[in-house]
């Protein structure tokens, strides 16, 4: 198995020093070679995500789309680790190691309360007998199934308790954005966001953060955030490049062609994100994924 980076050590590297490590979901080889190509090019490390959803589009088996990420990763002269997102049952979670992943987000949020801590629990419990990083989320994020409504937001006192509840090690909360948003018009109670830094012993996660102003995450990781999801946003460049290609080439049929006009779009979504959370402005040119 190749050998990445580990979540909690770049989790661990940007909490201490203040900054976001950005979180990338991936559906296609094409979206984890975007994700390593602007890593190298910025020298910025940077997190691959396999969401539960997408393992479904895969037919259910984890391993196909995780082998590539690896292969891709380790092949990579970037910091990358391999993350499971959004893993709604105990059974695939109990399939990180075998995929190459160092971290899951176990996700009982749609569950009753007690039952979403007993389930998290049970997972943080198995993860950390293997070695492995644990996120989990409480409160509602806007956008991700009829259970979650905009609006909703995550209590610092109830937070903490989750935490001490589980034992997890990164923890997603509700702060304004909202999951799959097409634009970035999302803003976040940044006084939130620091009251729960200062509640919550681990570190903070920002889910939905495509719907967020770049100013704005700036802003949500110096008040706390330190893991920053981000998916629609290569998905909306990825899908517009090949609708792109198709519209001035109606006759195009070789997939290498619009495929790798999206990698390339992707590819400078991703060296967007990952400079903008430094503070850094993006090459001018984004490099060729």
């Amino acid at each position: 198995m190749p050998v990445l980076s580990t979540t909690a050590e770049l989790v661990g590297q940007a909490r201490a020093a203040g900054t976001g490590v950005a979180a990338f979901n991936v559906i296609a080889l094409e979206h984890a070679a975007a994700v390593a190509a602007a890593a190298e090019a910025t020298g910025l490390p940077a997190i691959v995500q396999i969401s539960h959803n997408a393992i479904r589009y895969h037919g259910g088996d984890p391993l196909p789309l995780a082998a590539a990420v690896t292969r891709i990763a380790a092949a990579s002269t970037a910091r990358l680790s391999l993350h499971l997102d959004h893993v709604e049952d105990l059974d695939l979670a109990r399939r990180t190691a075998e995929c190459g992943a160092s971290s899951v987000m176990f996700d009982g949020s749609r569950l009753p309360d007690e039952q979403n801590v007993a389930a998290t629990r049970a997972a943080a419990d198995w993860a950390h007998a293997q070695g492995l990083f644990v996120e989990a989320e409480l409160g509602e994020i806007g956008g991700k199934g009829s259970a979650h409504t905009p609006g909703v937001r995550t209590d610092p006192g109830q937070a903490a308790e989750f935490v001490a509840a589980t034992g997890v090690d990164a923890l997603a909360v509700a702060v304004g954005s909202s999951h799959a948003m097409r634009t970035r018009t999302a803003g976040l109670d940044l006084e939130l966001i620091a009251r729960l830094r200062d509640a919550v012993p681990v570190p903070l996660v920002l889910h939905g953060s495509s719907g967020v102003p770049n100013a704005t995450l700036q802003e949500a990781v110096g008040r706390g955030m330190t893991k920053i999801n981000i998916g629609t946003l290569l998905n909306l460049a990825f899908t517009e490049a090949v609708r792109t290609v198709l519209r001035e080439e109606p006759t195009a049929v070789d997939p290498r062609r619009y495929l790798g006009s999206a990698r390339q779009a992707a590819t400078a979504v991703v060296t967007d994100c990952l400079t903008s959370l430094q503070g850094r402005t993006a090459p001018v040119e984004a490099p060729l994924a």
